[in-house]
């Protein structure tokens, strides 16, 4: 029985081993995805201040096209004030003209401070570009190093998971069933009773269990967590029942 239960211990070993190191290398993905998060926000900061320098850019465009439009149709006025027949005709369209200059000198102040705004939008964007490149940098090295670090942790894991293969080809079949059913909901799925106590849910046991497994070195069941039980002396290097 000692036997069964050694090659048993052995495998849990092995799967407490795999479980260590998928719990810490869970943690790189999240880390990943959140490098991937903090980049994806420089990235669309950048975006959003070009979209708005694109959008300054169609302003100005319109507001050069309106002006040009402005004094085409003055010139054109222009030409018409000597065709006026009456004082009043010539009168209204001179006042046309001259509002239409005026609004051509508030568009062209317009036009001056849309184009500075221009320049430095454009350079503030320079520096945002050069601030996401240094930054970009500087993540997708720490990114690098965190898929490094999981590939390695899922290469240990495959190399412990060939590993327990083995291990428990030399478990007793039908200690191997209860345990596997035992693992699935939680793990250690084997546990020592130690003065009565189970060390996996901290209940005592019954007495006459306690000194059966204390007995016969052999495992049980807890009644309380349903994890499977024996006796600490039955792995110790020398048996309380052998001295």
């Amino acid at each position: 029985m000692r036997e069964k239960l050694k090659a048993l211990a052995e495998l849990q070993k092995v799967d407490l081993e795999v479980a260590a190191l998928r719990k810490a290398a869970d943690v790189h993905p999240r880390q990943i995805s959140e490098l991937e998060r903090e980049l994806g926000v420089a990235r669309s900061a950048i975006e959003a201040e070009r979209a708005r320098l694109t959008d300054m850019e169609r302003q100005k465009a319109q507001l050069e096209q309106n002006i040009t439009d402005e004094k085409d149709k003055v010139k054109k006025w222009e030409a018409r004030l000597s065709e006026q027949r009456s004082t009043r005709e010539y009168s209204a369209l001179a006042r046309e003209i001259d509002i239409a200059k005026k609004a051509n000198l508030t568009m062209g102040e317009e036009l001056a401070e849309l184009t500075k705004q221009l320049g430095a939008a454009r350079e503030a964007i320079k520096a945002k570009e050069a601030e996401y490149a240094t930054k970009a940098q500087g993540l997708s090295g720490r990114m690098a190093e965190l898929k490094g670090k999981l590939g390695e942790a899922e290469a240990q894991v495959k190399e412990l998971e060939g590993r327990r293969s083995g291990v428990a080809s030399g478990v007793d079949s039908t200690l191997l069933r209860r345990y596997e059913t035992v693992r699935k909901k939680k793990l250690p799925a084997l546990v020592g009773v130690v003065a009565g106590t189970c060390q996996g849910c901290n209940m005592n046991v019954p007495p006459q269990l306690y000194n059966q497994l204390r007995t016969s070195l052999g495992s049980d069941v807890c009644p309380s967590c349903h994890r499977i039980i024996y006796a600490v002396e039955a792995l110790q290097e020398t048996p309380a029942a052998e001295k």
